[in-house]
């Protein structure tokens, strides 16, 4: 039987001993005083209102689903009809949304409860979930230091066990470094994988929808539930849910492969070097074949991954001028209202990418940077091709080094960018991968070929009892 949360929660609610009532105000309270800067707004009397639906099923001895129930947490950046989704902005910090994320209604047509919009990066622009108008989300383990990001907020409510389970988002990292940071499973699936439908786009070839929980299986669980085709994305594909009994076994890892100039980059901590190394040999001395890997360096990773997620969101925020959305600023023309509700609304980390998107999509530059950029992706697209043509799975460290003070990133933009050197080249081949929290004191991320999920969620499984 895999350790879950989610099942142990399932059966106190069907054997009666918790109502869900008060499961869901055990967790808002726990919310309220707001210790770690995780929540924008409580969804206190939606999330009431619905408990007591599901209070009254199991009086009358109806069935009750898996995840009916279950209180979860929803990064700031998801529409959920009437709630504000304000993205940690003051652009849109009096924004209620007009429909629900395709995601987010999945989980509520199985009576999954959300109780919280969790604070994150503004528009998922950051690493450390600082970059936002309601303050510095704090480190689960160790407060003084940032939570990761952008969806910080989503991760240190799973660590607390504030929330059962979280929706991040994860663009070049954004789920899989704040699980490393607070020491637990995040997992951004494969592209289309689930849909974004409702999801604020920050850089749209790379944004996925993502479960943040305690343990794999319920890791599983959310999964299964988001997952599958939506005529409202057209990037999304038909999968098959994945079971319980295939990823308890592991018959069928037979290679793992790692990046050698990830091992031997400057930027990677001592510590978290040896102690990748250490489980390197843990995973050999079970007679699984392992094998050093060519890759990009690090620093092209992480070139190519911002020039084209600046471009994107350049693009996409576009939208914002405060004519059809947000806090609306006069000014004495419409090009200077334009002009100063977006300089007085956005970030400066969010100003920094969109004036670096709009540099590179600008005449004369496009073909010089934004072209060479999508070449570079096509080429770590086949790399990774050719990757899993010699092994089954590749794992890294989830970031080269241990998570900074907060402010320290805020000082020095650049830094920040190269904590993601280990996670955006996934995002850029579009591939499923996991952070486990074990291995090195940011966790371990495991990646698999495209549509592979179970296969990363199998490994996962059987590195838990290895190292």
């Amino acid at each position: 039987m895999m350790e879950s949360q989610i099942k142990a929660i399932h059966q106190k609610l069907v054997k009666k001993e918790i109502s869900c009532s008060d499961l869901v105000k055990e967790k808002l309270n726990l919310l309220k005083p707001n210790t770690h800067n995780t929540v924008n707004s409580l969804l206190e009397d939606y999330a009431l209102a619905l408990a007591i639906k599901v209070d009254e099923k199991i009086a009358n001895g109806e069935t009750i689903g898996l995840l009916e129930g279950i209180p979860f947490g929803i990064k700031d950046v998801y529409m959920l009809k009437g709630t504000y989704t304000t993205a940690s902005s003051d652009l849109l910090k009096n924004y209620k949304s007009a429909y629900t994320a395709t995601a987010i209604q999945k989980l509520l047509d199985v009576g999954a409860i959300p109780i919280v919009k969790e604070n994150c990066d503004s528009f998922g622009h950051g690493s450390s979930s600082e970059n936002t108008i309601f303050g510095a989300v704090k480190n689960a383990i160790n407060p003084e230091l940032v939570a990761g990001g952008s969806s910080g907020g989503s991760a240190v409510n799973v660590a607390k066990e504030f929330t059962v389970f979280s929706i991040g988002g994860d663009t070049g990292g954004s789920i899989r470094q704040p699980a490393g940071y607070n020491g637990i499973y995040g997992l951004k699936p494969t592209y289309g994988r689930i849909s974004r439908y409702g999801l604020m786009a920050y850089a749209s070839s790379t944004d996925c929808v993502g479960p943040i929980a305690k343990s794999i299986e319920d890791i599983r669980i959310v999964l299964n539930v988001m997952s599958g085709k939506d005529v409202k994305d057209q990037t999304t594909y038909v999968s098959e849910p994945i079971t319980e009994e295939t990823i308890a076994s592991n018959g069928s890892v037979k290679s793992v492969g790692y990046f050698k100039n990830f091992i031997k980059s400057e930027a990677i901590d001592p510590k978290v070097k040896s102690d990748f190394i250490s489980v390197v040999e843990k995973i050999k001395a079970k007679g699984i074949k392992v094998k050093a890997l060519d890759f990009f360096k690090s620093d092209t990773l992480v070139s190519t991954y911002y020039t084209l997620a600046m471009a994107e969101t350049a693009s996409n925020l576009s939208r914002l001028d405060g004519t059809n959305y947000g806090n609306r600023i006069e000014g004495d023309n419409l090009k200077d209202s334009y002009s100063i509700t977006r300089s007085k609304n956005f970030s400066e980390e969010t100003k920094r990418r969109i004036v670096g998107g709009n540099q590179v999509l600008s005449q004369g530059f496009s073909d010089e940077i934004y072209l060479k950029g999508l070449a570079l992706r096509d080429q770590i697209s086949r790399n990774f091709e050719d990757d899993f043509n010699e092994v089954d799975v590749i794992i890294s460290p989830v970031t080269p080094g241990t998570p900074p003070k907060i402010g320290d990133s805020l000082k020095d933009p650049l830094a920040m960018y190269l904590s993601d050197a280990y996670t955006v080249g996934f995002s850029l081949g579009q591939l499923p991968t996991l952070t486990v929290p074990q291995g090195t004191e940011t966790g371990l991320q495991i990646t698999a070929a495209k549509d592979n999920d179970e296969l990363v969620l199998k490994f996962a499984n059987f590195l838990k009892d290895t190292i």
